[in-house]
């Protein structure tokens, strides 16, 4: 039976790699990269950098597709995504089918947490239900954006007895109303920050979490709004691309 490692390997720092992850690199021979263009290479190299930072006395080889692109523009979102997830289902079968043999290992490298906003996990349980792939396999946690944010903020994410809720930026822009006095917002291409009623709200934000780029601006919305904005602009100007996670408190 064909093997799979989902390995969540943190939000950019190799550090930030568990010692079951470490173990788990060890038992992989083939390792499946999904190519998502030339601005985004560094994903690319963090994971082959990791491989051979903890990989010890074993043969292993890097297998790269391309990865399939969400339609973007006036498109129904939830549609989009479906979509996207059916293609990469289709790749991650031809992967899987005719880049391992049955007494192999293979292994997906998914940046920050397999479990939060990943789709790993749906699309192999989604190639097993479909009868097109015959494989097992696990997942290994990560440290994610949201650990790390806070770890560099030096702030606890909940304050005391107190809830925190994890959404995206699109349905902040949308007008979700939270009763959570943490609020933390992740995938906001839209500055949905800037819709916060109560702009003595504190902002945690943080981006290329772990990395060499990383970048942190922290105070009251009012006060550091238009700088984040200014700040994440230029930034995915010079990188091609941006990952960035913030975390919001009530006043």
């Amino acid at each position: 039976m064909k093997k799979l490692l989902v390995i969540g390997i943190g939000a950019g720092n190799p550090d930030y790699i568990t010692m079951q992850a470490v173990k788990a690199l060890n038992r992989v021979d083939v390792f499946f990269l999904m190519d998502k263009g030339q601005s985004k290479d560094k994903l690319i190299d963090l994971r082959r950098d990791i491989c051979e930072r903890y990989i010890t006395d074993r043969d292993y080889r890097f297998v790269e597709a391309q990865s399939p692109e969400r339609e973007r523009g006036e498109v129904d979102y939830r549609s989009s995504v479906d979509d996207l997830n059916l293609a990469k289902q289709r790749t991650f079968e031809q992967l899987i089918n005719e880049q391992m043999s049955d007494d192999q290992c293979g292994g997906f490298l998914v940046w920050g947490d397999p479990a939060l906003y990943d789709s790993t996990i749906r699309i192999l349980q989604s190639i097993l239900a479909s009868g097109a792939c015959a494989f097992e396999f696990e997942v290994i946690p990560g440290i994610t954006s949201v650990q790390a944010l806070a770890a560099q903020h030096k702030v606890p994410l909940n304050q005391i007895g107190r809830s925190v809720e994890i959404t995206t930026g699109r349905r902040l822009a949308a007008g979700q109303v939270s009763d959570a006095d943490s609020l933390v917002v992740m995938l906001d291409a839209q500055d949905a920050y800037h819709q916060v009623a109560d702009q003595d709200t504190e902002i945690y934000w943080g981006a290329y979490l772990g990395t060499p780029d990383e970048i942190l601006i922290s105070g009251k919305l009012k006060d550091v709004a238009d700088e984040i904005e200014r700040v994440r602009k230029a930034a995915r100007l010079a990188n091609g691309w941006i990952m960035d996670t913030y975390l919001l408190r009530k006043p």
